[in-house]
């Protein structure tokens, strides 16, 4: 009983689901993505094994909606389910169960899918398909826009409780766990998609590098890295003392990342 976006990024080729219901939790069932596969976003009465076997009649080469006409053709229970997929080509499937909590339906469009029940009202859903087309930005920011859309067309008609978004890159990786690009759930909020779009702000910046929104001990630490890849050790001594001055096992936390390869003239650093 939630509303969902599934789509590939014309561009980059990521692929990605956002997510919103009125319950708990509903990162760990709804989501299900792989790098260079597809994503399935499987909700209403939710069976998870369309997340898993969708991506697996995927990666062996069916379409989207191959995939998904075959799994619902053996579910006893399809009148109540929804679900969307789309694959690696861009292609993308939907199915609503004619016993879906109303309003709930679906609309396929060019690289994505939108998917609700139990909504508020029926412009649900082509709000979220409207939006997300005439956003701007990386796939994660348009997925969020496309909820945030949702949201304002009435939504789920239980109020908000859990979010999610999940997206993996375009190129296949050969194993399931890797090539996560963003991977954030809001579990239990009085405001997730508010607490989801804090969470992708911290995210992002950490992938960049960017002091927006880090911890204090994140700035030091990444500008001590950036010293000693300059080739100034007695720098990055410096900005760690602060650190190595709050506890010691810091100073094992450069030699870790030292050995590693990624704080290079460690040895200096510590001596």
């Amino acid at each position: 009983m939630t509303y969902s976006i599934v789509a590939r990024d014309l561009e980059t080729g990521e692929l990605g689901v956002a997510v919103q219901t009125g319950t708990f939790g509903v990162g760990s069932g709804v989501p299900w993505a792989e790098a260079g596969v597809g994503a399935v976003a499987t909700q209403s009465i939710t069976d998870h094994s369309y997340g898993p076997f969708g991506l697996e009649l995927m990666k062996a080469g069916r379409s989207a909606d191959e995939a998904l006409a075959g799994l619902v053709a053996a579910d006893s229970k399809q009148q109540f389910r929804q679900v969307g997929m789309v694959d690696a080509e861009g292609r993308a499937a939907a199915h609503t169960g004619a016993s879906c909590i109303r309003d709930c339906g679906h609309l396929v469009g060019d690289g994505f899918t939108v998917q609700a029940n139990m909504m508020a009202r029926d412009t649900v859903w082509p709000a979220m398909a409207s939006e997300y087309q005439s956003a701007e930005g990386s796939l994660a920011r348009r997925l969020l826009a496309a909820l945030d859309a949702a949201e304002a067309e009435g939504g789920d008609f239980r109020g908000t409780q859990s979010a999610a978004i999940l997206v993996v890159k375009g190129e296949p990786t050969g194993f399931p766990w890797r090539g996560r690009v963003s991977n954030l759930r809001v579990d239990d909020h009085e405001d997730p998609l508010g607490e989801l779009r804090r969470l992708l702000d911290l995210e992002e910046d950490y992938r960049a590098d960017r002091a927006d929104h880090l911890r204090e001990k994140d700035k030091i630490w990444i500008a001590a890295e950036q010293a000693a890849k300059d080739g100034d050790p007695s720098r990055a001594r410096e900005l760690l003392q602060p650190l190595f001055d709050l506890h010691p096992n810091w100073r094992d936390a450069v030699r870790a990342s030292g050995e590693y390869g990624e704080f290079p003239g460690w040895e200096q650093v510590l001596d």
